[in-house]
């Protein structure tokens, strides 16, 4: 059987303290059974002595939390050690988590006390603590710039109090990977008795490391870590939960070891604390993130689509994604579309992609996203009304319009495949545009409708025009799509002039008029 490494959570306790995110008892109780679901070994519930709120937050989820070790954190000294047992005892496992600064910085400037004072002070907090309960951890606060020889005995000390984990914390984020690793494997080496306790990293992300370090200490001998959900937590964040789970799962072949952790609520987890917290993930962020599972070049989702291992070395229902995402923009590949529309239930045939794909391309260029309702309305004006030859086609647009000039509106448009040009004035841009267009179309259709609408949300979302034309008895729909709106309303305009124009020549063949 692999080594287990112990996933201690502090996100209700450190990565409450990320700033704005306060919680309150029904909010860390809602996070603490996610949790609990989650199968973390142990949930640091809260600072007991820091505050009533907390307190009785930490008592309460002591109380109905079954599954994991419930955790209070308190200084090294009996009156928070005190409170901390008041809060925790009713938990199943319940445990103490004491702890004090043993940096020479943080001795001089904040403790001012010796080094002699601050072990007699650590060893008396976990003889107290030990009293309570036989599950005592102790942390040294700033161990990441402390004199590793002064560690080595303090925890050589604690552990002979009754310590059963010794916390290694980089409490400022201020240690390097291969640094880091050796201080574990120093203190692995020098502390005569540290087969009796277990060794804990607590590392912050100051240099954005926090990851890192955590691996390289459980690489050299850490059997702990201590983590919270989506990083959060003091200053730039703790170490993230879910990253270190991933990368001891996903790299088994390197470490050999394993969590408990049931890896399909780690999305869920991370959504719900993002919630209750309103601390936004960013979209990068591995494992959770929205953009994870995402893959918008061409060459990397023409590879998923073929086999996913191609570029993920994870699946996203491994952490409770549903599937990978394949957002379409400019970078995209002609597989990834055509999956994209056939997911959509649009099955092309070749002539037909490829025109839509042009279009596609074109919006993308200038359209930062591309939405489903997009390419549903690039399908309909391209494939399902654009049905009938294309007599007229647009080939550019100019527009000049504003308030201190009159509307005019350029138009160049095939004809019959004979290219032609013409300009006119109007009352706005595209009554200049239908001016134009109508001058040099052999029909001159009535107006009988024209709608506007917005296909998605947003000042750069996709325009759809839709015309209602009306020549000879016959009656048809035009529709066009741009994210330029008069543009949008060319293309509405020409494609109806073209369904005239086919109904017009079929009608006699079908012996009535039709509406198309």
């Amino acid at each position: 059987m692999p080594e287990k490494v112990i996933i201690f959570d502090t996100t209700l306790r450190d990565g409450e303290q990320t700033p704005g995110a306060s919680l309150n008892v029904e909010e860390k109780l809602q996070i603490a059974r996610q949790l609990e679901l989650l199968n973390v070994d142990v949930i640091e519930a809260g600072f007991p002595f820091s505050s009533r709120g907390d307190f009785e937050a930490v008592k309460t989820v002591a109380r109905e939390i079954r599954g994991c070790q419930v955790a209070a954190l308190a200084r090294a000294n009996f009156q928070d050690i005190d409170a901390a047992w008041e809060a925790v005892k009713e938990a199943t496992a319940p445990r103490i988590h004491t702890f004090i600064s043993t940096s020479d910085i943080h001795l001089k400037y904040q403790l001012r006390k010796t080094r002699e004072e601050v072990l007699e002070q650590a060893v008396a907090a976990v003889k107290h603590a030990a009293r309570y309960c036989s599950n005592v951890e102790f942390s040294a606060m700033d161990a990441g710039r402390s004199d590793l020889e002064y560690v080595a005995r303090v925890f050589t000390a604690v552990i002979d109090a009754g310590a059963t984990t010794v916390n290694f914390p980089d409490t400022v984020g201020y240690t390097i990977p291969h640094e880091f690793g050796a201080k574990i494997r120093y203190l692995m080496e020098h502390v005569p008795n540290i087969h009796k306790a277990v060794v804990s990293v607590h590392c912050h992300n100051d240099l954005g490391l926090a990851v890192a370090n955590t691996l390289a200490a459980i690489a050299n001998g850490a059997r702990q870590a201590e983590c919270t959900i989506n990083g959060i937590g003091e200053r730039a964040g703790n170490a993230s939960l879910e990253e270190i789970v991933m990368a001891l799962t996903t790299r088994k072949d390197l470490f050999g070891l394993e969590t408990g952790i049931v890896t399909q609520y780690l999305y869920p987890t991370s959504r719900l604390v993002s919630k209750l917290t309103g601390v936004v993930v960013q979209p990068n962020k591995a494992i959770v993130g929205a953009n994870a599972f995402a893959h918008e070049s061409g060459i990397h989702q023409d590879g998923v689509l073929k086999e996913a291992s191609t570029y993920e070395i994870m699946t996203p229902q491994a952490v409770g994604i549903k599937k990978s995402s394949l957002p379409l923009g400019k970078l995209s590949g002609r597989s990834a579309f055509k999956a994209k529309l056939q997911d959509m239930g649009f099955y092309l045939n070749d002539e037909e992609l490829n025109r839509v794909f042009a279009r596609f391309k074109d919006l993308a260029d200038r359209k930062k996203t591309v939405f489903d309702e997009d390419l549903v309305s690039l399908v309909e004006t391209e494939v399902i009304y654009k049905s009938v030859p294309e007599y007229l086609k647009l080939e550019e647009l100019v527009v000049l319009t504003g308030t201190m000039v009159k509307p005019n509106a350029t138009v160049k448009m095939r004809v019959g495949g004979e290219l032609k040009t013409v300009s006119e004035f109007g009352d706005g841009p595209i009554d200049a545009t239908y001016k134009a267009i109508t001058r040099l179309s052999p029909i001159k259709p009535r107006l009988l409708k024209f709608s506007v609408s917005s296909i998605t949300g947003g000042t750069e979302a996709l325009g759809e025009v839709s015309v209602r034309l009306e020549d000879d008895g016959y009656t048809v729909t035009g529709q066009g799509v741009d994210p330029d709106i008069v543009t949008a309303s060319a293309r509405a305009y020409i494609n109806g002039l073209n369904r005239l124009k086919f109904s017009q020549e079929m009608g006699p063949k079908l012996g009535k008029p039709e509406e198309l």
